[in-house]
């Protein structure tokens, strides 16, 4: 058999993908899935409860942004425990250790310029890293090397970046005056500083259609992330877009596949954001068959359907992206 290459992949139509999808992926699927539940939402199956307190998120901006993205708007945001000075946030970690965190999530809103200004908290995360012991990830923006240099040397234990790969999505959606190049240079800048990162691509963020998800894979190939997160658009109350359909299951299970071949080696996660219901239940079946390592608030048929696959399950109250950090460790095997 040929290799099946990843364009192939891109370019099948619905009733192919399924048809390949139902038969078995060319490679060898992750008989390990690994899920996650962080403590920013409620979770609860027969399998597993969640944390209120392991992994708690911070915004440094608080509510504030100065894009209001149509598909966001900030509402993300007040979902967030706010922590606009340094100080703030040294003592909002602190308070977290000791009510029993085990690492933390800092992400923010982005200046008019698409960068969350995470250079100038560096230096009180830092103090969390060497006074705290948390483990400690940052969801940028777009970001410059100098910003990398201080993330890095901060301690910073993986660096998040959504990589969009159109520029007409990054205007009309983002309402962000930058380019397709500007991600491209901060995977550059995270890559050349040595920080992990981990890339997250965002399906049909472009009102519910696929426009630019291959290209963003495309872009992360040229680099080594240590793990690859997808995820996809989801209507919010309140935001522009919350009358917009998100994308069907299937072309979310296009991008999965696609990224699985791209990246046969990097562990590939089905991430926290995603519609719910029916459409996650067959969104997360779809990424199973597609070979993901790991799938975070996992709907409970899901579960079970995995267990029938033959994987062996296990449960996280971290972010997601820990999934790079748990297969390089003992306790899951890729």
């Amino acid at each position: 058999m040929n290799r099946l290459l990843p364009r192939t992949v891109w370019e099948m139509n619905e009733a192919q993908l399924r048809r390949l999808l139902d038969t078995g992926m060319p490679i060898l699927n992750s008989k390990r899935i690994r899920f996650y539940a962080p403590s920013f939402m409620y979770y609860k199956t027969s399998h597993y409860c969640s944390s209120k307190k392991d992994f708690p998120t911070i915004s440094i901006t608080g509510k504030g942004c100065a894009l209001k993205c149509k598909h966001c708007g900030g509402k993300v945001l007040e979902t967030m425990h706010p922590a606009t000075t340094p100080d703030r946030l040294f003592d909002l970690c602190a308070k977290f250790k000791d009510n029993g965190a085990s690492g933390c999530l800092i992400s923010g809103g982005c200046l008019p310029n698409g960068y969350v200004p995470l250079g100038n908290f560096a230096d009180a995360i830092g103090r969390v890293k060497r006074e705290l012991s948390l483990t400690v990830f940052v969801h940028t923006g777009v970001i410059d090397s100098d910003t990398a240099k201080k993330l890095k040397n901060a301690g910073v234990d993986a660096a998040l970046i959504d990589v969009i790969g159109s520029d007409e999505t990054i205007r009309e959606i983002y309402n962000l005056n930058v380019t397709v190049n500007d991600y491209e240079n901060s995977l550059k800048a995270l890559h050349e500083v040595g920080i992990v990162f981990v890339p997250h691509v965002i399906v049909g963020l472009h009102y519910g259609k696929l426009k630019g998800e291959f290209q963003a894979l495309k872009t992360i190939s040229q680099y080594k992330p240590s793990a690859l997160v997808v995820i996809a658009f989801m209507p919010i109350h309140g935001t522009e877009m919350a009358n917009v359909e998100p994308p069907k299951s299937i072309d979310i299970a296009k991008v999965v596949a696609a990224a699985r071949l791209m990246f046969p080696q990097t562990p590939l996660v089905l991430g926290c954001m995603r519609p719910k219901g029916k459409h996650r239940i067959e969104t997360d079946t779809y990424a199973i068959k597609a070979g993901v390592n790991a799938i975070a608030f996992p709907a409970e048929e899901v579960i079970k359907f995995a267990e029938t696959q033959g994987c062996s399950v296990s449960f996280s109250s971290f972010c997601c992206a820990q999934i790079y950090a748990d297969i390089k460790s003992s306790r899951f095997d890729f």
